[in-house]
Formats: structure tokens, C-alpha cells, sequence
């Protein structure tokens, strides 16, 4: 968990990032820099209750965690100017790498990258969304499946120059019905690897302990025990998991 000055210490705006839709600002304590996500700023939702957000980003947190693949970069919950919220560190993307992009559709390459879909620009060519093809992403979307992440768009991962990828913005999470929309569906119906399944098992080993207790003070017993279902699933399927039900599979806007 962070170190008492980053709990206590003040946080002192200084900027705000005004394409997100709920109120999120970029911030200092002890000149470190975080994003903050004041409870009193989240717009009201039809499927999530209201002012429970910024307790599913860290809940969301927990669990990147408990898989012990450095998903969530630290977050906690503080007191800032416009009240308790959500305070993550920082993270410096490098702009060079794309994680996820949009390609004219015959221009995807053979190897190194998924096809997800195709689709009409505004211009009426054909594009593709694409997603590279590696370990770090293929774990954040078994994280997705396991914290049912309803909105996983392509600017939500974060690209690290030392080829590390951070996944951002987990406010709308741990739904009890089946919420999973995500750009990163290039898995489908392959079988998890040996460090994925472990992964989930320790979530699922988690819940029996100490993360099920930490989870308890964020989420609702139902979410809670929606979890749990999901990784026991997921464990017994063995592979990536399929789009279903009647909501779209992928988020929108895609980025």
C-alpha cells in the first residue's frame, strides 16, 4: 500500500483531464504525481449504484494485486480538495507504442497481432481493430473477465518503454450480471496458459482471506460472490471466454 505521506500528506490540484466523463484531475503530494477521482464528481449511471466507483477502481486494484502481475498501477483512497476519492500514481506512457490500434484492414500484420473486428471510418474505408499479441495483454484480458470489466477502450491501456503495459480507469467493474466490454477479444477460445490459471487461482485463494476481507469494505456481498464465480468459471473452462448476452462486446467510443 502506498506510504503514510501519500495518504496524509496534501494533494494539491494541477490540472484536470476533461475527456473523462466523470470528474478526474492530475495532482501533486510530495511531488509525486497522481490522477484523482473525487467521490462527489462521478456522473450517475443506470447500472451501477451511484458513488461507487471509486471504490471499484480500488477494488480493482486488490485483485491486480492478488494475480501479482502489476495490472493497476497503486491506487488507494484519500481525502482530497473536493472531498475522499480515488488516488492513483501516475504513470508516463511512452508515445511511440500502440497497444491497440486501428489499421486499414489489409494492412494488419500476419504475425505479432490480433484482429478483433472490421468497421467504416468516417471516411468509409475499411480499418481494423488490432491489438498486439503478447503476455502482458493477454493477462489483462483474463483481469478483465475476472473483475467483469465493462468498458476496457484502447486508450485505457497504458503503454511502459520498458514494454510493461498498465491498465487505467476500472470504475465500472465487478458488476453482478455479465458486463465484459473490451477491445482485447483476440484470444478467443484459446486455452490459458500455465502463469494465467495461477493467476486466477490466487484470486480465487484470495477471496478466502485477507483479500476477501479487503474486498468486503469496497463491494456489495453479491459483487463479492459474483467474483468468486467468475474465477471458479474461468478456471474450469480453461480458455478465453466468449462475447454473450445482448450488450455490445466492445465499449464505445473504442478509445
Amino acid at each position: 500500500m502506498p506510504t503514510p505521506d501519500l495518504v496524509a500528506a496534501e494533494l494539491t490540484l494541477t490540472g484536470r483531464i476533461t475527456a473523462a466523463s466523470n470528474a478526474t484531475f492530475l495532482g501533486s503530494i510530495d511531488d509525486v504525481a497522481v490522477v484523482y477521482k473525487p467521490i462527489a464528481g462521478e456522473s450517475p449511471l443506470w447500472d451501477f449504484p451511484h458513488g461507487t466507483l471509486a471504490h471499484r477502481e480500488m477494488a480493482s486494484f486488490l485483485v491486480s494485486q492478488a494475480m501479482g502481475w502489476d495490472i493497476v498501477p497503486r491506487t488507494w483512497l484519500r481525502d482530497g480538495p473536493l472531498g475522499r476519492g480515488m488516488v492513483q500514481l501516475w504513470q508516463e506512457q511512452d508515445p511511440s507504442q500502440d497497444p491497440v490500434d486501428l489499421r486499414p484492414s489489409d494492412d494488419v500484420p500476419e504475425a505479432g497481432w490480433k484482429q478483433v473486428l472490421e468497421g467504416q471510418d468516417d471516411d468509409g474505408r475499411i480499418v481494423a481493430l488490432v491489438h498486439e499479441d503478447s503476455p502482458a495483454l493477454r493477462r489483462m484480458a483474463v483481469f478483465d473477465v475476472v473483475v467483469n470489466n465493462a468498458d476496457r477502450k484502447g486508450n485505457h491501456i497504458l503503454a511502459m518503454a520498458n514494454g510493461h503495459r498498465h491498465g487505467v480507469d476500472h470504475g465500472l467493474t465487478f458488476h453482478t450480471d455479465h458486463k465484459l466490454r473490451t477491445v482485447l477479444w483476440g484470444w478467443l477460445g484459446q486455452a490459458l496458459s500455465a502463469e494465467e490459471r495461477e493467476g486466477v487461482e490466487r484470486v480465487s485463494e484470495g477471496l478466502r482471506g485477507g483479500l476477501g476481507r479487503e474486498l468486503a469494505e469496497l463491494l456489495s456481498p453479491e459483487e463479492v460472490s459474483a467474483l468468486a464465480l467468475r474465477c471458479e468459471r474461468l478456471r474450469s473452462a480453461g480458455r478465453f471466454p466468449a462475447p454473450r448476452g445482448g450488450m455490445p462486446a466492445v465499449p464505445w467510443l473504442l478509445f
